[in-house]
């Protein structure tokens, strides 16, 4: 009786012709691929001409322009200023006495030398009476002196002093008489009473405040030019005022300062403005453009405005199929515009997409009143 390791048979492995069919066919079609990726190199195409791996460059941006030419602007130079008046000067006593009678009041224009209040006369009258009378005595003792050298009784120093006396007493008489002038407070000059402080009856001393006179016809209007543009202004330009009223007039520049101010480096001009019907008051403030020349300039919108990497301003243009940077310097400011200096005498300006072309770069220019095409997506680039 056979055991059981003795009826099992070994294993045998046979190869399966099928499954070595799959390998061969999976070789081929590895060397059909290498051969196809490999035939670019061995045999380029003929249409192609740029490199493998050469990328495509972008088309141009697409502009719009507008042509510009300078034109002559007139350059003018702006500052705020206050109006002044004229003149204006404290009324004060000229000698000391009652106030007897007042002839005008607060708020009243007057003429120079209109009596404006008038003191008691009685104490000067006193004293104009008492010098009289020494003056009188002194003349006759000058006269007596004078008879007597004729004669060889008196002598050249009696003389002497008589002449002393008489002049002495002389000068007494015109002291009282001006003193008795001065009892009238009289105006200085034309202008306006703004402040008058007298009372009758009250007693005044001599160079005592009573009141203040303005005059404002004309009026003169301050202001403040920085050195840098203190070349620009001289005497005798005319300009133009705008007080915060309403009123425009035209005045003259009659002072510039030629020391600054220590603490603001600014020099001191005055301008006169005529003020003959009184309507503009004193001490308002003022809006003043003094014409400083004429120059050509670029009438530009501020959005055509543009910076480089440097932080400068400027607009750019299109040359050749090129955008272009101009720096520019701002001489004249409008509402709706600018004008500025910088730019060639014609230029054909971006308006459009500015902000998406750099310096030098290549772009498509079509004049601003033709349809723009779509921006390139390649964001805002603003130098």
């Amino acid at each position: 009786m056979m055991t059981q390791e003795q009826e099992r048979e070994p294993l045998e492995f046979r190869s399966d012709r099928g499954a070595s069919r799959s390998f061969w066919i999976a070789c081929v079609l590895l060397a059909g691929i290498t051969a196809w990726m490999a035939s670019g190199f061995i045999l380029p195409s003929e249409d192609s001409e740029t490199p493998q791996g050469a990328a495509t460059a972008p088309p141009p941006t697409a502009v719009s322009v507008r042509n510009s030419r300078a034109e002559p602007v007139t350059l003018t130079f702006q500052a705020e200023g206050q109006a002044l008046p004229d003149r204006d000067t404290s009324i004060r006593a000229e000698t000391s006495g009652n106030v007897a009678e007042i002839f005008v009041a607060r708020g009243e224009d007057v003429t120079a030398g209109t009596i404006i209040a008038r003191l008691t006369t009685d104490p000067a009258k006193a004293d104009l009476d008492r010098a009289r009378e020494e003056r009188d005595r002194a003349q006759r003792e000058f006269d007596n002196a004078t008879a007597l050298l004729e004669r060889g009784v008196a002598t050249a120093d009696r003389l002497a002093q008589a002449r002393a006396a008489l002049a002495a007493a002389k000068a007494q008489v015109a002291a009282a008489e001006n003193a008795l002038e001065n009892t009238a407070i009289t105006a200085p000059f034309d202008g306006r009473i703004e402040l008058l402080t007298l009372d009758e009856g009250e007693f005044i001393s001599a160079g005592s405040e009573v009141g203040r006179i303005v005059d404002n016809k004309p009026l003169t209007v301050e202001l403040r030019v920085p050195q840098q543009a203190l070349g620009r202004i001289r005497s005798g330009q005319e300009a133009e005022v705008r007080f915060i009223t309403g009123e425009v007039r035209q005045g003259t520049v009659n002072f510039v300062g030629t020391a600054a101010a220590t603490q603001t480096r600014t020099f001191l001009a005055e301008i006169t403005v005529p003020n003959e019907d009184g309507t503009i008051p004193a001490g308002i403030s003022a809006n003043i453009v003094i014409p400083t020349g004429e120059k050509l300039a670029h009438f530009i919108s501020p959005a055509t405005i543009s910076l480089d990497p440097d932080g400068q301003i400027g607009v750019k243009a299109v040359e050749d199929g090129r955008a272009v940077f101009y720096s520019v310097e701002l001489v004249r400011a409008e509402v709706d515009g600018l004008w500025v200096t910088g730019l060639p005498e014609e230029s054909d300006l971006i308006v459009i997409g500015q902000g998406y072309v750099r310096d030098g770069e290549q772009v498509r220019a079509s004049p601003v009143s033709a349809p723009v095409e779509s921006l390139d997506e390649r964001g805002d680039d603003t130098e």
